[in-house]
């Protein structure tokens, strides 16, 4: 290593102790994959305005209390209107109302099921936030975003907050380390792929999937409030697979990269329009199939299975 690095490096790590010594363990410290979004805003929070430089010093994404406004994605009419949100973490839920001065709100969404994660693309904004929690076990998005980025940062990260003290009074045991991954997650693929039905003799229709950790969802369009269906994906030992290709007597699809995923039940068949494509999704289900299933997992696949 030449002087000249090392000074930069020693330098880079003295900034770090300085700029970096009150981050919250919940605060997301965003990666190189991440959204320009999430970067820029850290090294804003860092640089600019010292938000973990003192411990006097509460941001209020750390406040258990959030409310404010955020532009919504109408569920019917994809137009976004202005919606009043507040998060409490008193109360366990996220809610938003549809009138200024509403009693009841529109949404009540538990923090126990909340995930947050920017979908900048796919929102057409970039501060894109994608809302999910699970509504009588299925899974409900709202797509909202503010004009201003920083706002937008602190609502993911009061989300987070919310989240994190959330699990430590639900697994008062486990360390920092163990709880941070669970507050949020992004989604291990999404994308087109077409789908035939149970009976495997109906065409193949094109649909937009989201892969959330063990559950495979399809809906008609990216935006959509609800999923078409959802697949569980469970582990290899209790007899998942997911194999290259679709069975010989399959007919009716038009893209030519099948996917056949067996479950205890039955056989799922989807078709990629790329090879690219079907290797990709190939990979997200066989890193999930590779992951022994947690406790808490059977239950959702048992839910799964007494659906009609």
């Amino acid at each position: 290593v030449g002087i000249s690095q090392l000074m930069a490096a020693m330098g880079n790590n003295a900034a770090k102790a300085k700029y970096e010594q009150k981050v919250p363990a919940f605060y997301y410290r965003p990666t190189h994959t991440d959204c320009k979004l999430l970067r820029e805003q850290w090294i804003r929070a860092k640089y600019e305005r010292n938000e973990f430089e003192f411990i006097e010093k509460q941001e209020p994404y750390s406040a258990g209390y959030r409310e404010g406004f955020l532009w919504k994605r109408g569920r019917d009419n994809g137009q976004f209107l202005s919606r009043k949100f507040i998060l409490s973490e008193r109360e366990g839920a996220l809610k938003y109302f549809n009138k200024q001065d509403a009693r009841d709100p529109k949404a009540v969404m538990k923090i126990e099921t909340l995930n947050a994660t920017f979908q900048p693309a796919k929102i057409g904004n970039p501060c894109g936030l994608q809302i999910t929690y699970l509504k009588d076990n299925s899974t409900r998005n709202i797509f909202v975003y503010h004009s201003d980025a920083k706002e937008m940062v602190d609502w993911f990260n009061a989300i987070r907050a919310a989240r994190f003290h959330y699990l430590q009074v639900a697994f008062p045991g486990a360390s920092d380390e163990e709880l941070v991954p669970k507050l949020t997650r992004n989604f291990m693929k999404e994308g087109f792929m077409e789908k035939t039905g149970p009976k495997h003799t109906e065409g193949f229709k094109k649909r937009w999937f989201t892969m959330d950790d063990r559950r495979l969802m399809y809906f008609k369009d990216p935006l959509d409030a609800y999923a078409r269906g959802e697949v569980f994906i469970g582990s290899k030992e209790n007899s998942y697979t997911v194999l290259a290709g679709l069975p010989p007597s399959t007919q009716g699809y038009h893209w030519n990269h099948g996917i056949t995923i067996v479950t205890p039940e039955r056989k799922f068949l989807f078709a990629c329009e790329t090879e690219a494509e079907q290797r990709d999704w190939i990979a997200a289900f066989q890193r999930v199939i590779n992951r022994p299933m947690r406790p808490q997992e059977y239950a959702v696949e048992a839910h799964f299975k007494h659906k009609p």
